[in-house]
């Protein structure tokens, strides 16, 4: 099984991905260790086929809708506080605070993949303010903060 988190926003939001250091554009491919190698890819709710957006989550209110799933992001009380979580955790933070700069506010949730229909969402409020580093951004499973700038 694996865990999702889920960021929504009334804006658009980047898709692709995000963090990965390539030791050179004619190179995309070759980093100079793991940690370089590690980014986290964003998944839009579009799809290409049927040219409609879909919810991730029901639980999410806005439009626009990324996907993102790594091991190393972990659940609350499942940290293991090392570098490469540390870094995915850090790319998470960076793009969450391009997004609420960009929107001043945005939806983040987490769930086990298929479980997202499910009732019983743990939902909260928080201000961006009181986020202060990336593992402030670490959440149970099935919980949703609505983020405001």
């Amino acid at each position: 099984m694996t865990q999702y988190f889920y960021i929504a926003s009334p804006k658009k939001l980047k898709t692709g991905v995000v963090g990965s250091k390539p030791i050179s554009p004619a190179q995309p491919n070759v980093f100079k260790d793991e940690l370089d190698a590690t980014g986290l890819f964003f998944e839009a709710n579009y799809d290409a086929e049927i040219k409609k957006r879909f919810d991730y989550a029901p639980v999410l209110s806005f439009k626009y809708q990324v996907a993102v799933s790594h091991n190393l992001l972990p659940l609350k009380h499942e940290e293991r506080c090392n570098r490469d979580e540390e870094r995915c955790l850090t790319l998470l933070y960076e793009y969450m605070k391009k997004a609420i700069m960009k929107s001043g506010v945005i939806e983040v949730c987490t769930c086990i993949n298929g479980t997202e229909e499910r009732d019983g969402w743990d939902e909260k409020s928080a201000t961006w303010s009181n986020i202060k580093a990336p593992y402030d951004l670490v959440l149970n499973d099935r919980e949703c903060w609505r983020i405001i700038s």
